[in-house]
């Protein structure tokens, strides 16, 4: 149900929209406009470059945004396909969700092609846009929920080759911090149905909130064009680490640390700090009963302190932290 104007095999420059079906109470033939943009020259990688899967996630699409304006097909090898804000209806509303129809993009794969717009878009990825990529790119970070330590990230995929392929991306996003990351909170996310497809996946959290500091888009946008460049779609020459990452993985349940109870929740440790098994977290201060003892975050392993609760205002089974443990590179590539 999804159509384009666009060509995706024409050399040059093209800005157009991803047109999705949507019917509602003021509109009974609309139709959701996704932006999106195209540079193809010559032969080389087909990379496919995805911000806002969750629409409060901002730095991606901005960084995006900006790659979008200034880039020309003479600084192009192959063919980047560009879309800033991915789930669109949600960037426009500041949710991470969709508010047409209570989907999770990051959660909505396989997709169906004639179900809600999520899962339309959903559908279009898997059948369309991934098959004709060599690489995908989805750009996230904390959103208004979790605040991260700027870090690229990637799963373990079985294949091996297709391991090295991502893990060699990851790093040249360049960040402090890379993540080896597990899935708790159910199936059919984006990442996953790009790697089952082949694809060289590269993944990131790039701090959080709607505040986001100058030195995060910075990460973003730099980490993007020389990530571009490593995998070959973009002109230039890769930018050296300026020292070996701090390689963490949470593969384990008890890595996610899940609120007991409900309340304010007060963090006890700085982003990125070491963090001891059995040390405390945070706490977890009851709004109805001031007068009792707040309940303690305690880790259930040691590693760093990768990411906490953004809102102080917490529910029952919110993540509040989760403690990556540091791992060697054999280990991420053999494990």
């Amino acid at each position: 149900m999804v159509i384009t104007s666009l060509d995706f095999d024409k050399p040059g420059k093209q800005q157009g929209f991803l047109q999705v079906p949507y019917s509602h109470n003021l509109g009974g033939w609309a139709n959701v406009m996704i932006p999106i943009t195209v540079v193809a020259r010559g032969k080389g990688p087909t990379v496919l470059v995805l911000g806002g899967n969750h629409g409060d996630e901002y730095q991606g699409q901005v960084a995006i945004m900006k790659l979008a304006r200034e880039l020309e097909a003479e600084k192009v090898r192959g063919r980047m396909i560009l879309i800033p804000s991915l789930n669109f209806p949600a960037a426009r509303a500041s949710t991470r969700l969709s508010p047409l129809d209570g989907m999770n993009m990051n959660r909505a794969f396989p997709g169906d092609a004639e179900g809600p717009v999520t899962s339309q878009i959903a559908h279009y990825l898997r059948t369309v846009l991934f098959p004709i990529s060599d690489a995908v790119i989805d750009i996230h970070s904390g959103g208004r929920s979790m605040e991260f330590v700027p870090c690229s990230h990637m799963h373990l995929v079985p294949d091996r080759e297709q391991r090295r392929r991502m893990y060699d991306a990851m790093l040249a996003w360049n960040t402090e911090f890379c993540f080896i990351y597990a899935d708790i909170a159910g199936t059919g996310l984006l990442p996953v149905e790009a790697e089952d497809q082949g694809k060289t996946v590269v993944t990131t959290e790039l701090g959080g909130g709607e505040c986001i500091p100058a030195s995060v888009h910075r990460i973003a946008q730099s980490g993007l064009k020389n990530v571009l460049v490593h995998l070959g779609a973009l002109k230039g020459r890769v930018t050296p680490r300026a020292k070996p990452p701090i390689l963490t993985q949470a593969l384990n349940r008890e890595d996610y640390i899940l609120a007991p109870e409900s309340g304010i929740f007060e963090i006890a440790l700085d982003l990125g700090a070491k963090v001891k098994r059995g040390q405390t977290v945070g706490w977890i201060h009851h709004l109805e009963r001031p007068d009792r003892a707040p309940e303690r975050i305690v880790a259930a392993s040691s590693g760093y302190l990768i990411t906490m609760r953004a809102p102080c205002l917490t529910q029952q089974g919110d993540c509040v932290a989760v403690i990556a443990k540091q791992v060697s590179e054999r280990e991420v590539l053999t494990a």
